[in-house]
């Protein structure tokens, strides 16, 4: 079925999916220069794409001292959470839920909540601790330098 030219919001959401996942792939150095500006001949973008390279810089996302141990801490514009399941270790999730694609809500009790339909996520690995989602959270492709926790 053809789309009108106005996405979606399945459609922008799928998009950042597949671009997040893409970047996470493509970078797997420690987000210093060198990378890429342009895209190959191979990969050309498509109208719909609306995420940077995966070459531009990292972007801060919080100090380490923001995230709590056992919690966490949702950055909703980059769709990204960030928890610390224990002291001094941070792990990075995809913020969309895997049932319906609702962004979560909080990071609480041990576990990432879903505001639509009660899913809940494990801090520590992103598994499904309560359904009605089947499926664990993506990991995100986070660092930590110098206090900071960076999004590249």
């Amino acid at each position: 079925m053809e789309t009108s030219s106005t996405p979606t919001r399945r459609t922008v959401l799928a998009t950042a999916g597949a671009a997040a996942a893409l970047a996470g792939c493509s970078n797997s150095g420690d987000g210093g220069g060198g990378g890429r500006t342009t895209p190959t001949p191979s990969a050309p973008a498509t109208p719909a794409q609306s995420s940077p390279p995966a070459s531009q810089p990292a972007h801060a996302l919080a100090k380490t001292s923001d995230i709590p141990v056992g919690g966490g801490k949702i950055f909703a514009d980059q769709k990204v959470v960030v928890t610390q399941p224990q002291a001094g270790t941070f792990k990075g999730f995809s913020a969309i839920c895997t049932h319906q694609g609702c962004t979560v809500s909080s990071v609480s009790g041990g576990t990432i909540n879903c505001p639509c339909h009660g899913s809940k996520y494990h801090v520590a690995d992103a598994s499904v601790a309560h359904g009605p989602a089947t499926r664990p959270l993506p990991a995100r492709q986070i660092t930590v330098d110098k206090g900071s926790i960076l999004l590249p």
